[in-house]
């Protein structure tokens, strides 16, 4: 079988399983738990093993599903890179002396990247990957705080601004449907305890 390589997915490929490799080994110094019992290092430990295996899917099917170059980066494409880099590494340092919320756990590293990511979605080119980190970042922000529901709804809504093609109708639809979803999987049946709704 001949190569015939795309960039796109092997790079991609290699850039999941970076983040999955990176976050097993921050996840190390939370507990796992069981499957019925879960630990706070369970659902994490889960999420980057399965983030990895998609990576070495991409990575695989990249090497014979090319050529599919990458396309050129412009300069608001870099400068928006390396000033959401610089943003987020400074709000990082800084969060955790204006509001001791950020002092906690990793709620810096939350807004750190929710931060970086709001720069870098300058970029047209960059927008959709922006908005979606960005979004995964406010649902982390919110869950204790704001409830399972909340930060759920934060999540998906936020996500669906990365693809103007949404419907209000279908977004609320999977909405609704993700979160009866949720509900029933990790709070009904895997007991997972959290904050349903905001904590006053």
């Amino acid at each position: 079988m001949q190569l015939k390589i795309s960039t796109k997915d092997v790079l991609s490929g290699v850039f999941l399983i970076l983040v999955a490799v990176v976050g097993l080994y921050l996840n190390q110094d939370h507990s796992l738990g069981t499957a019925r019992r879960m630990g706070p290092g369970y659902m994490p430990m889960m999420t980057f093993y399965l983030l990895g295996g998609l990576g070495v899917w991409t990575l695989l099917i990249g090497l014979f599903s090319g050529p599919d170059p990458l396309e050129k980066w412009t300069g608001q494409d870099v400068g928006s890179l390396l000033a959401g880099i610089a943003a987020g590494a400074v709000t990082y340092l800084v969060a955790p002396s204006i509001w001791g919320f950020f002092g906690q756990t990793y709620n810096a590293v939350g807004v750190g990247i929710l931060a970086g990511m709001l720069v870098f979605a300058i970029s047209p080119g960059w927008r959709p990957l922006a908005i979606v980190c960005a979004a995964v970042a406010v649902f982390g922000l919110t869950l204790e705080k704001g409830g399972f529901f909340l930060a759920l709804t934060s999540l998906m809504l936020l996500s669906c601004v990365a693809d103007r093609t949404h419907t209000l109708r279908g977004v609320a639809g999977l909405l609704a449907f993700m979160l009866a979803l949720s509900w029933y999987v990790f709070i009904h049946e895997l007991d997972i305890r959290v904050n349903l709704w905001p904590v006053l």
